[in-house]
This record gives structure tokens, sequence and C-alpha cells, in this order.
């Protein structure tokens, strides 16, 4: 049946009651479903004569029941989006395809073009600069030599002693590996030149980081969220792209062309188009095919926290960036962690999106199953930074048996190309009996390909510029942000407002600062009384302080997914950190009020209500001052050790010059201007002025002419004036501004503080430059979410899809890194061997009596 077509229900039932079986039942319900029919007939009329605005809002929902109700699209509700997704995708490996099919054949229907992406790059050469040997090695003495070094190569004054490397070697191709650089990822640090294009634009003519999508291998998630939380998030804030417009165009040519959609797809469609959802129908769209539905409302979690599996982790990163509108996907190793059957479901349904739905896909998996090799139309082997060969998955092998190389019958094609580069493995392959063996370098394979007829072919099209003026319009996107700033900040501060606890820290030790300053045992007789208080005020305004420490830890949980969000250009970074400071504000009112009305009146602090809340406004923006410079000191440091090493330090330097460790009498004058840019400085001025400017303590001093309030206040050198109360509420305000200030710029232009590293064996580096096959190259990305994807001598196996809508696979060759005992790479520890024997696992179970009835 045509996608197009709407499902009728009484239309089989009138052909056979034609023949003969028409009865009086029969007849009654075939006049009710004609009835049914003008009722649905009506409603699809009262719907075209609405407004384009209010007609691509409103659809025709069926019931369980065979009916439809008119519903508002964005608005549906739980119940409505499962049963929906029930209908179009009831079994993902058998449903998704037609359901593809549906929405293709009615795009087609009225003449619609789907934008396509043809990502081209010429003459690539990516170059790295690496220590090599036990000199690249993670020791304290490589650490500090490093820092050192760094800063001299800085100033030019000695030469760098690290070694050029090339990763990519002139690649030319239609479609690459290169993820990254496609994506437009790719590390500043590294050297990059030739040219990448997109439709035959350039990398600077559009957003690169919105028009691909980038699916990196490691799995990095905010545990406390669930599996549908994470995805339902990245769809708002990816948006719905050209969605809209094409829909709206389509709806205005199925108006004239009086032709009535599927209704369940017009309602998905529709759905689907629809931003700013909370809970988009894509969410459940996408879970259904990844498989995740059994764990959708599971938290993801971490390392501190249960979640889900590392499998089910998998797919969730999958897919948080297949909710996006993304055309181009470049996806890095998605199969880690999943079965095959899994890993071939999931490649299945991104093969049948990009063939029916015109996408493009680059897909890096490890060790597929030659079912799932077989999904793809075209293979790109790479080895040593060189294209051996890219064309039709067919003809791969024909070009290697046009060498001498053949893969035995029972080898699998993906195992075999990954090895035939290999030194140590190349020789097995060998078929040409009546000729001697010799080695086969990368480069001898890479000249081959050239004049092998796959290769000519693709330096023909390659040789035609792609004509811009057949790019869609909707293919490239120039906006940096898939929605506005209001539906991304609503986002944010939903998403922040939904990670937010409750921190009980403050309000036990509330009680613990009651017992202790407990006002039976506080007498106000003397300046000595007035330093007592004087301590349990800077208690107070530490403690308001410690609390805001644990922003720290917080923010640097949270920090690796920032890094991966921003640079996938989900939000700004304004909109990430206004949330955590517009949240914190209410939480801040209830923790002070929590400390205050616990501890002012039971210690025994002036009684005048109105220096109670003076003291409450005024911690409140302690809090605040110390929650924005505890998330500045996560930014900057990046690392939990270095944030709270740095944390710590600012805190015993806040302490030191705040007025009560040290007076201010006692600081040196080289020293003062420290004193004034201290926010506690202030803080703790404003609170003991409140205090002892009050009425209890106004008595007159003994042989002196100030009352006791203020003798207190000069035996410690705090300021005498009342208006030192506002001017330390105005400066806390101030400080406030400025650490989140300083927090929106350290997170906009700081990167990850762990940086990739390559580690290089000096054996390995002398024959890498001799035949380009001895070495073994490494590069990790720990704790980088910008950092680049390794091309490493492990054989990945990487794919990628071609322009013309096809899949394709590519794989890097294995290369010989271990010929002697010396030789090798460099393993930043020394390995150990682990054996096993005769190990029993064994589970209790509970004695359960088993009833069985008739």
């Amino acid at each position: 049946m045509d996608g197009g077509d709407i499902y009728r229900a009484s239309g089989s039932l009138r052909v056979a009651s034609s023949s003969g079986w028409r009865n009086n039942a029969m007849e009654a319900f075939s006049r009710s479903s004609r009835e049914d029919d003008d009722e649905e007939a009506l409603r699809w009329a009262a719907l075209e004569r609405l407004p384009t605005f209010d007609r691509l809002r409103k659809g025709i929902l069926t019931t369980s029941r065979g009916g439809g109700s008119e519903i508002e699209v964005n608005n549906l509700g739980f119940n409505e989006r499962r049963k929906l997704i029930e209908r179009l995708v009831n079994i993902a490996e058998v449903d998704n395809e037609k359901f593809l099919l549906k929405l293709k054949n009615r795009i087609d229907r009225v003449g619609i073009d789907l934008p396509k992406i043809e990502v081209r790059f010429e003459h690539l050469n990516v170059e790295a600069e690496a220590y090599v040997g036990s000199r690249a090695l993670p020791t304290f003495f490589n650490f500090s030599i490093n820092i050192i070094e760094g800063f001299l190569n800085y100033l030019h004054i000695i030469s760098s002693r690290k070694e050029h490397l090339t990763i990519l070697d002139d690649v030319s191709s239609g479609k690459t590996t290169l993820l990254l650089a496609l994506a437009g990822k790719l590390d500043s640090t590294l050297k990059v030149s030739g040219g990448v294009t997109y439709n035959g634009h350039g990398m600077h003519e559009f957003v690169p980081q919105r028009t691909a999508a980038y699916i990196s291998q490691h799995d990095v998630h905010i545990g406390e969220m669930t599996v549908r939380e994470t995805l339902a998030f990245s769809a708002r804030c990816q948006g719905v792209g050209s969605r809209y417009e094409m829909l709206a165009e389509l709806s205005r040519r199925e108006k004239a062309a009086n032709i009535k959609p599927d209704p369940d797809i017009d309602v998905f469609m529709k759905a689907t188009a629809t931003e700013g959802q909370e809970a988009n129908l894509v969410t459940d769209y996408i879970l259904k095919i990844l498989g995740l539905e059994v764990c959708a409302d599971t938290i993801v979690g971490d390392e501190m926290l249960r979640g889900i599996s590392g499998g089910q982790r998998k797919r969730v990163t999958t897919g948080e960036m297949l909710v996006g509108p993304a055309k181009a996907l470049f996806m890095d190793e998605i199969s880690t962690g999943l079965d095959s059957s899994t890993t071939f479901q999931i490649i299945n349904s991104l093969r049948q999106y990009v063939h029916i739905l015109n996408g493009t896909a680059l897909i890096s998996l490890l060790q597929p199953a030659p079912e799932t090799y077989d999904l793809f139309d075209d293979i790109i082997l790479l080895s040593d930074g060189q294209i051996v060969y890219q064309g039709p998955r067919e003809q791969v092998l024909d070009f290697f048996e046009d060498i001498g190389f053949k893969c035995p019958e029972r080898k699998g094609a993906a195992d075999f190309l990954q090895e035939v580069t290999s030194r140590k493995d190349q020789q097995q392959y060998w078929a040409r009996q009546n000729e001697p063996y010799r080695f086969v370098t990368v480069k001898e394979f890479a000249e081959a390909f050239q004049s092998f007829h796959v290769g000519r072919k693709l330096g023909d099209e390659l040789g035609t510029p792609f004509d811009k003026k057949k790019s869609h319009p909707a293919a490239l996107t120039t906006k940096n942000y898939g929605v506005g700033k209001k539906e991304l900040l609503k986002a944010c501060i939903s998403r922040e407002f939904l990670l937010m606890k409750r921190n009980s820290f403050l309000t036990i030790m509330a009680m613990v600062s009651m017992s202790l300053f407990f006002r039976t045992k506080m007498h106000r007789e003397s300046v000595t009384d007035g330093i007592v208080y004087t301590g349990a005020l800077f208690f107070t305004v530490i403690m308001i302080m410690f609390n805001g420490m644990s922003e720290i830890s917080m923010t640097i949980a949270k920090l690796s997914v920032f890094y991966k969000q921003r640079d996938l250009r989900f939000y700004p970074s304004w909109s990430y950190a206004l949330p955590t400071w517009i949240l914190k504000i209410p939480i801040t009112f209830v923790e002070v009020a929590v400390w205050v009305f616990l501890t002012y009146y039971v210690t025994g602090y002036d009684p005048n209500v109105g220096r109670l809340f003076k003291q409450y406004l005024l911690l409140v923006f302690v809090n605040q001052m110390a929650s924005g410079l505890f998330r500045l000191i996560a930014a900057t440091g990046r690392n939990i050790i270095v944030a709270n090493t740095f944390g710590s330090f600012v805190l015993l330097l806040l302490f030191a010059l705040g007025g009560f460790v040290l007076s201010q009498d006692d600081i040196k004058k080289w020293w003062t201007w420290a004193y004034w840019c201290s926010p506690l400085m202030y803080g703790q001025n404003a609170i003991v002025v409140n205090e002892f400017l009050g009425h209890s303590w106004d008595k007159i001093v003994p042989n002196s002419t100030d009352t006791l309030g203020v003798a207190v206040l000069k035996s410690r050198g705090f300021f005498l004036e009342a208006y030192w109360y506002w001017l330390g509420v105005g400066a806390l305000i101030g400080f406030t501004i400025l650490f989140n200030f300083g927090l929106t710029l350290a997170l906009t232009y700081l990167n990850p503080f762990d940086k990739a590293q390559m580690v290089i064996s000096e054996e390995a580096r002398s024959d890498d430059d001799d035949n380009r096959t001895g070495g073994a190259i490494q590069l990790s990305t720990r704790g980088s979410s910008s950092g680049h994807r390794s091309l490493s001598g492990s054989g990945d196996e990487i794919r990628r899809r071609s322009s013309s809508s096809k899949s394709s696979y590519m794989t890097e060759a294995a290369i010989d890194a271990v010929q002697h005992n010396k030789r090798g790479m460099v393993l930043p520890f020394e390995p150990y061997s682990i054996t096993f024997d005769d190990i029993t696992y064994s589970v209790d179970m509970p004695q359960v009596t088993l009833s069985f009835g008739k």
C-alpha cells in the first residue's frame, strides 16, 4: 500500500459483502464504517481550512478502535506517543524500513527533493609532534622537564625536542575515514593542510559541527539523568533543522493536489518538526530503533552511580546525536560493548536511513561480523596514513588479487583487509605460487590503486568540481545553534533544575554551631566577650563559604559532558553557566535561612529583628559569592586534583586576609592590596559592623568614651562606620558578578585539561622513516572531548558512506610493532600476566515453593 494512502478498515469488508456474504449485521457495520469515513473526511476538511501555522500543529490521531481524533501534535502524551510509535515501528528489525519508505513516498509524491551532502577532501595532511622512547613516558621527571621545555620553546630559547610525525599523508578521496577532520573537530595542536569541502563549500562557509554529527567512541554522559532525559535534552538543544520548512512546503503542495496523507505519518512528521518540546516524538523513535526502550527510564550512571550496562551506554552515545537533524554522521567505534545481533540491527537501521532518506554516514566498528560487514556498499582501507583502497565492497578483494593477494575462503573479508598490509601477516595471503613473495609496502599498494579501474574512476570524479548550484539550500547549516537563545536557556535551566539536590551538610553544622556558641555562655561584659562573638560571626561566614566549596566537585563532574556538547554546538557557554547561577539563588535563600534562623537567637546576637534580616541578606550574598568563586576555580582547574589544590590555597588566603585571623593592623603594607581584594574581608567587616553597632553593645566601656561594640571593632582592626554594612553587600554583589562572568569566559575559551598524547618507540620511528610499516603509532585521548581520534597500529576498522547514499567500510591495517624483544610500542606501565584455573562461581538461590493449579 502506498505510504500516502489512508488506511481504511472498512474497505475490505465492502468487497467481501458484495460476494453474497451480506447480512443484516454486516450492513449495519458497513453503515457504521461509512459514517466513520464521513466523519474522518469532515475532520480532514476542517483541518485543511486552517491557516498553515495552525495546520502544522494539528493532526488526526488514529485510536485503537480505528477511528480518529484531532490533536495538538506538541501536546502528545506519553501513552499517545508510545502507541503511535508501536503502530509505525512495532518491531524495529521488520517495520523500520517500511516506515522510512512511507516517509519517502509521501515526500516524493509531491516532488520535494531531500537535501544531500557530498564530502570531499584532497591532499589532506595531518601532522603532529611527539616525544620518542622513554622520553614519552608519563613520569614525574618527564612531566617537570616538559613544562620547562615548553616555556623555553615558547620564548624561542631552545628548539623543540619532539619528533615530527605524519598521521595522514597526502590523502585524496571523495569521502574519507577522517571522522574528526570531516566533522571539523581536529585538535588545534595538529598541523592540517589540504582541503575539505561539503557540496563544494569550504569549512568556513558553514558550521560543520551542526551540519555533521560526530559520535565519539567515549561515552560521556551525566550519570544522574535517565536515558530518555539524556536523548530528550539532546533533541531539544539540536532543534529540528529544516524539518519545519520542508513540512510546510509539503503540506502546501498536498493541499494544492488534494492529497490526504497517512494520518499516523502526518502526526509523526508534524510532531518531529515542532521544536522546544521536553518530550519529543523523535526521542521515542530513536529509543525504539536502538533497543533502549527497556532502560529508557533508568539513570545512565557513572563510576559512583549504578545505571545501565556498558552496551546500553554506548547506544545512548549514538542516540544522543541521531535525535538531531544532521544529515552527515561520523560515528567512531559505536559497537563497543554490543553483541553482534544488536550491532547488526543498529547498522541495518542506519543503512536504511542513508539509502532511503539520502543521508551520509561514516562508521567505525571493531571486529564486525560478516553479516554486518556485508551491509556496507563502499570500503576505504587506510594504512599508515595513506588510502590503500576506496570503492565498492564487491571489488576490494579483486583489487588485492590483481596484486597477488587472495582472501582464503574461510577468512572474513574484514580480518583479511586489516592484515594484508601488515609485514607480519601479509605473506600468508600471497597467491602467486610461481613468483617469489616480497613484502609490498603501503606506498606500493596506494600507487597500484591509482592505476586500478576503481581508482581511475574515483580520480575522474574528483577531477570534476562539485556544482554548488546543485547543493540543496537546507543541506548546509550556517547557524551556530539549533534553536533560539530563549529555548536554549530554558532547556539548560530545566536540566540544571533536574540535577539539583538538597545539601544537608549546612543543617548539621548549624546544629553544631548552636551547641558551641550557646547564649547561656555568651556574655556582653567586656572586649574579651566581644572577641568570642567575633569568632562566632567568623565561623558563620566560614561555614557559608565552605558550603560553596561543593561546587568544585559538582562542576568538574559535569565538565566533560559540557565540553562535548559545547563542541557539538548544543548550546553556548553562557546558557550553561547562567542556569547554575540562577537556580542556585533560591537554594541559597533556603540554605542561609536554615542557618540564620537556627543560630541567630540561640547564639545570642543582637535581638533587633532588623539586624537579623540584615545578617540573613549579607550571608545570602556571601553564599552566592562563594558558589561563583568555586565554580570559577573548577572551570579553570578542569581537574578535581588541580581544582581542589588550588581551591584549598584560595581558602587559605581568604581566611588569612579576612580580617579575623590577621587584623588589618597586622598585615604588612606590601600585602595590603591582597587584603582589599579579599571578598571575605568585605563580608566579615559587614557582619561585625551589623552586630556590634547594635543596641546590645551600646554600653560605655569604663575609662573610655567608646561603646563596647566600638571597642571590640577597634581591638581587631575592623571598620567603625555603619555604612560598611552596605559597602560590604555591594562588594559581594560585584564579586558574584565578576566570578560568574569569569566562569563564562573559562567555559568558552578553555579546553579539557588533559591533552592527547602520542607515544612511539625509537626503533619503530626509525623503521617508519624507511618504509612506513614498522612503527606503532598511538594517539590516546584521555579526558579530551575535543581531542582527535587515534590512528593506531591495532587494526581499527572504519566504515563510511559515500555521497550517493551508499554505506561504506574502512579499515586501518595492523602494523608490525613487535619484531624483536625490544621493539614495539612504549607502554607507560609494566605489563603483567594473570593466570587462573578451576574457578567456580555460584549464586545461592532462595528456597521457593512452587504450586501448580489445574
